[in-house]
């Protein structure tokens, strides 16, 4: 195991056939908030999706649900939503996964960077000594294009340093389209992505046409209820188990729920392990 922790690893448990598997659940998708403003960040986003948001959005919250759902790991991370909240938001995530260390469920942090902020290198230079892992973006939040003229000089920045995971699709913007990273992807074949929601949030059609034989990685958080299991089960046969990675879209879904609906879906051992743990861990330390 090379998760980054001096503490006990947590082994998540479900059914599966009549028996019980056991497996370390990494959680890939997870937004996290300072206490005082989890409520206003949580209002928000619901209002965004128009769909009632689960959970609290507070660190104690995220890891209260873990120990309950068996869940070993997160990555967790916020977009920024102008440039002047970019430093304070990679602070505070870097923060808790410090504080975090070698207390049970592991807490690995990617930071964010904005196109309108001025000297993103030395930004992602700051990240690294601070020791986040990664990048996270989310264009129809933040309002660019993906493939934004100054983004494409950020990814540059970024290829070979820091893995990102993108929101990828909605139906109501253009400004996450799977078409518009196919293009990023092209662009930098070494920078390393993860295109959350299966490529597409609520748009997994057009996903499919533009990313299924680009070089990227897909998580599951926010597509399962929308997809139905056996689309889902489909798309990861399409896509390859290797691609995947779980993740619950914290705080919209409660981890727990999450990690259950994806045991249900109809998977070899081999996949399931890939999925919760293998890919993620490859991806994140090597």
């Amino acid at each position: 195991m090379i998760i980054p922790t001096t503490g006990n690893i947590k082994w998540g448990t479900f059914a599966l056939a009549g028996s019980v598997e056991r497996y370390m659940v990494i959680d890939f998708h997870a937004h996290i908030y300072p206490e005082k403003i989890a409520g206003k960040a949580v209002s928000n986003i619901g209002e965004f999706y128009k769909i009632p948001v689960q959970c609290e959005g507070t660190v104690r919250d995220l890891l209260e649900r873990g120990e309950a759902g068996g869940i070993g790991a997160f990555v967790v991370f916020s977009a920024a939503a102008v440039p002047a909240q970019v430093g304070s938001i990679n602070n505070f995530i870097a923060g808790v996964c410090d504080e975090q260390k070698g207390k049970g469920i592991a807490l690995t942090g990617f930071g964010t960077l904005h196109p309108g902020m001025e000297n993103p290198g030395e930004e992602i230079e700051r990240m690294k000594g601070l020791g986040l892992k990664g990048v996270k973006f989310h264009p129809d939040m933040q309002q660019f294009d993906i493939d934004d003229e100054r983004m494409m000089k950020i990814y540059a920045l970024l290829e070979g340093k820091f893995p990102v995971i993108f929101h990828t699709g909605d139906y109501r913007y253009g400004y996450s389209h799977p078409a518009r990273l196919a293009g990023v992807l092209d662009a930098f074949p070494k920078l390393k992505v993860v295109a959350a929601h299966f490529g597409g949030w609520s748009l997994f059609d057009l996903a499919l046409e533009y990313l299924k034989d680009r070089r990227c990685y897909f998580d599951v958080s926010s597509s399962i209820p929308f997809l139905g299991k056996r689309r889902a089960e489909e798309l990861i046969g399409i896509y390859g188990a290797e691609r995947i990675l779980f993740g619950s879209d914290y705080p919209m879904w409660d981890p727990a729920g999450c990690l259950k609906t994806f045991g249900e879906l109809n998977l070899r051992d081999r996949e399931r392990d890939m999925i919760l743990r293998e890919n993620a861990e490859r991806l994140l330390f090597e």
